[in-house]
């Protein structure tokens, strides 16, 4: 098997708020290209976060691809604001109020990458008729809305089943994984068939975070 190019996105929920512009320099400075955004209203997840406000100051502070991901019970209201933000992928979860196909092609119209994302209650098969209408699908491996939980072993084991799903498809369609991923369970993911690691604490907070880039990312 041909090695894939794997990416870090940096969750900023496991960043220093306060050093914000630094932790983003940081995350420049090891070659990361991606930043993960979680943007929770407190009902879909039981916390509140970041808004389009945030995503609008972080893009103009940086180059980065804006990974952002909506823990929103209604994101067809917002996606609007958070393309006009700057966010380059904007994820969806396909457990939300609103329908998810639509929701998906609303942001495929405002000319934005499209994502959906999974429970980890949620079965596999709830992907099937959303792979043609998204560029990424979000495996959640821990309950969102927190910071610093640990990975799930179940919901690992669904990545070998969505990536036969997109081989189906015939499209090219990243598999991103978002939860108590870190330097001592990266090389699972990666085996399992994740293209995309979300890293909060696991990079944000580690002693050497040059460290845990070199392992995951092979540099």
């Amino acid at each position: 098997m041909s090695k894939r190019i794997v990416e870090i996105s940096p969750s900023v929920l496991g960043a220093d708020l306060m050093r914000l512009g630094e932790e983003i320099k940081m995350v420049e400075s090891l070659g990361i290209h991606w930043l993960h955004l979680d943007n929770m209203d407190g009902h879909f997840a039981p916390n509140i976060s970041f808004g389009p406000d945030f995503v609008r100051a972080i893009r103009k502070q940086t180059n980065l691809f804006l990974d952002t991901h909506l823990m929103l019970s209604r994101p067809m209201q917002y996606i609007e604001a958070y393309a006009k933000a700057g966010a380059d992928l904007i994820t969806v979860h396909a457990e939300a109020e609103d329908n998810c196909a639509e929701t998906l092609e609303a942001i495929h119209a405002l000319g934005v990458r499209a994502g959906v994302s999974i429970n980890p209650e949620t079965p596999v098969s709830a992907l099937e008729l959303l792979l043609p209408l998204c560029d990424l699908v979000l495996v959640m491996t821990v309950k969102p809305g927190f910071g610093g939980q640990t990975l799930r072993e179940d919901c690992v084991a669904k990545i070998p089943e969505i990536r036969k799903m997109i081989e189906r498809t015939g499209r090219d369609i990243l598999i991103e994984v978002d939860g108590g991923v870190k330097q001592s369970n990266a090389a699972r993911v990666i085996d399992a068939g994740a293209d995309v690691l979300v890293m909060g604490t696991g990079l944000f907070r580690a002693e050497d975070p040059k460290s845990v880039v070199q392992s995951v990312m092979g540099a």
